[in-house]
């Protein structure tokens, strides 16, 4: 808690230092993006934040370049609502995304707008983050609330839209960056890229490997070995304009990610390791009419994981395609329309699952109407399933909004979501149902979005209210829907431009939740259930242009006390335990010259000491050095 203390006061103190050098002369040059940034994730066609009421947090560029020594999950954990547990703990640690508090399986991963999904995954098919490299993304959507009407299944908290890097703005463009930090960790990557007026193409390659630190936190007792991790991933975006109207964007992706882990919690173990691959391909289409545009996606995804060592090894294969098209059409100038149909193919490659090689198809389709009069717009949508396992279900989603001059937005969102069983609960060794139904959910949020008259300052607050129904849990020996969640919280976030070079962002959210369980005797419990998620968050981010060739940033996350529960190998019993809160200071900075970029990050600063999960390590002060370069 000390330590939390002189977080917050060498934020103040900053602060202070700063708000007298605000000058008014340059306010034009700082006027507010968010309402009028032009997003693709709310509505899967360009649209201007300022006509859709959906909560949208944007990364951008800039953001994600300046985080030199950071991975995915590192930077994600660092927004509002979302907590990524195991983003700071080793590197093979596995990683799960937490938004709003709901469950990982909850949120959907998109790259390019395209879902990610791993059908072999005993975690619900939540899709892995350490098989996504950040050097070759250019810009992270995140939108909340349950998106199931645009996106089908696993979006009940939210989707992540991954948008990777695409062409260049010269025929032929080259760059990199080396980095070396503690731990004895390397980051490098290289890419080429360029466009034409008929083609363009990004051609990128990128590797990470660490020695670590011990996964499992040592008890004193000898000294745990480390746990050291890897990750390649190369990708290659091309895009070919045969003529005006037809765009043509085909893509191939592979990365592979190996690391060793330990036993559990406080437990070292010398053979434990782990190696995924992740083959990704497909290709974009869009024909452009008059009106709108008619779009065409297709994406295979072929995941393999290997767990070996001291119980044995395991293997697990999932296959997923992904086939869409969908309709943008504009009525008038105050109504459009999207439509669509999207068919996913879903495939375990398991023969000693309770089905041999079992699969199912979803197929839905969907309609969304987005009307626009004067200051108010609303969307209203619908989406019909058919699962060939367990039928049919349907969601919705009704989302007005107003603005007054431009600086007010209200805002409402109701909508349902759903998440259908995946093929391990269905059909896996360990539990399988095939009678297994889709968790439904009901979310309401509302909020407002204000921007100072000066339009130095913007302000967002949001409420939100999620009910989940059939929550699928294990029960020995069988998975059954038996639970009912309910998660509610807050959250303000707010950005500042103190000058012409000086920007801070704050955040603060707040979350709980409870689930009515069943015990075996079929009686109704209900209790506070969101283990390892905090019900406090709180974030700083501040970003100094000190001149046109140094920039530097200090970035401060603190996170709650969280409660956990943990296998005691003893006993053969799981134990509650409780988390402690902490706050990590993190400092970036860069300097420019030419085209050489020389940069430092330090993270933890503080040195806290802390465990996201129970029992396992966490970096403490680390740091990175390093150079980007263009050719």
């Amino acid at each position: 808690m000390k330590k939390e203390r002189k977080v917050w006061a060498i934020i103040l103190i900053v602060l202070g230092w700063l708000a007298p050098n605000q000058s008014s002369a340059q306010q034009d040059s700082l006027t507010s993006r968010q309402l009028r940034e032009v997003v693709v994730t709310a509505t899967k066609f360009p649209k201007n934040q300022s006509e859709s009421g959906k909560v949208l947090t944007i990364i951008d560029e800039d953001q994600i370049k300046q985080n030199g020594g950071k991975d995915l999950a590192q930077l994600l954990n660092e927004q509002v609502g979302l907590v990524v547990n195991g983003s700071n703990s080793n590197s093979g640690k596995d990683k799960s995304v937490y938004l709003r508090g709901a469950k990982n399986e909850y949120t959907l991963i998109l790259l390019d707008g395209v879902p990610l999904n791993d059908p072999s995954g005993v975690a619900g098919g939540a899709y892995d983050l350490r098989m996504i490299s950040l050097d070759q993304i250019e810009r992270i959507e995140i939108l909340k609330g349950s998106q199931s009407t645009l996106y089908g299944s696993d979006a009940v908290a939210g989707v992540i839209n991954i948008i990777t890097k695409q062409g260049g703005d010269k025929p032929f463009q080259a760059g990199g960056m080396l980095g070396y930090g503690s731990y004895n960790t390397f980051r490098g990557n290289a890419v080429v890229n360029g466009s034409t007026k008929k083609i363009d193409y990004n051609i990128g390659y990128s590797r990470m490997s660490t020695d670590g630190l011990s996964e499992a936190k040592e008890t004193g007792v000898g000294d745990f070995d480390k746990d050291g991790a890897s990750q390649n991933a190369f990708q290659a975006n091309f895009g070919i304009s045969p003529s005006e109207k037809l765009s043509i964007k085909p893509f191939v992706r592979y990365s592979t990610f190996d690391g060793e882990y330990d036993g559990g919690a406080f437990t070292d173990d010398l053979l434990n390791t782990y190696e995924a691959k992740l083959l990704n391909m497909g290709a974009q289409a869009k024909y452009t009419i008059s009106k709108g545009s008619v779009n065409l996606l297709y994406s295979y995804d072929k995941t393999d994981r290997v767990f070996d060592g001291t119980y044995g090894k395991s293997e697990y294969t999932g296959l997923f395609n992904q086939t869409e098209i969908f309709f943008n059409y504009v009525w008038s100038d105050k109504i459009q329309m999207l439509t669509g149909v999207a068919r996913q193919d879903l495939k375990m490659l398991d023969e000693t699952s309770t089905e041999k090689d079992p699969s199912i198809i979803l197929t839905s389709p969907y309609v969304s109407l987005f009307g626009h009069v004067g200051n108010f717009s609303v969307e209203l949508g619908g989406r019909y399933n058919h699962h060939t396992k367990f039928g049919n279900n349907a969601t919705y989603s009704f989302n007005p909004s107003y603005r007054f001059n431009n600086r007010v937005k209200l805002f409402a969102n109701l909508s349902s979501g759903f998440k259908a069983p995946s093929l391990y609960q269905l059909y896996g060794q360990y539990g399988a149902n095939p009678d297994l139904k889709p968790e439904r959910s009901e979310s309401l949020e509302g909020g407002a979005q204000w921007i100072s008259l000066s339009k130095k300052f913007e302000l967002r607050a949001v409420a939100f209210k999620r009910k989940i129904n059939d929550v699928i849990v294990y029960q020995y020996p069988t998975n059954f829907n038996l639970n009912k969640q309910n998660d509610h919280g807050i959250e303000l976030e707010g950005s500042l431009a103190l000058n012409s070079k000086i920007k801070a962002r704050l955040f603060y959210a707040w979350v709980t939740g409870e689930v009515t369980a069943k015990d075996p005797l079929g009686d109704d419990t209900t209790y506070n259930n969101l283990i390892r998620r905090p019900t406090h968050t709180a974030g700083m981010n501040m970003r100094y242009q000190v001149s046109k060739r140094f920039f530097a940033s200090v970035n401060v996350n603190v996170l709650g006390e969280r409660g956990d529960l943990y296998y005691d190998s003893n006993t053969f019993t799981s134990k509650a335990a409780t988390l402690t809160p902490y706050a990590l200071l993190d400092v970036y900075g860069e300097y420019r010259v030419g085209n050489l970029i020389v940069f430092a990050e330090g993270r933890n600063l503080l040195n806290a000491d802390y465990e996201e999960v129970y029992g396992y390590s966490t970096f403490g002060i680390n740091v990175t050095t390093g150079i980007k370069f263009k050719l």
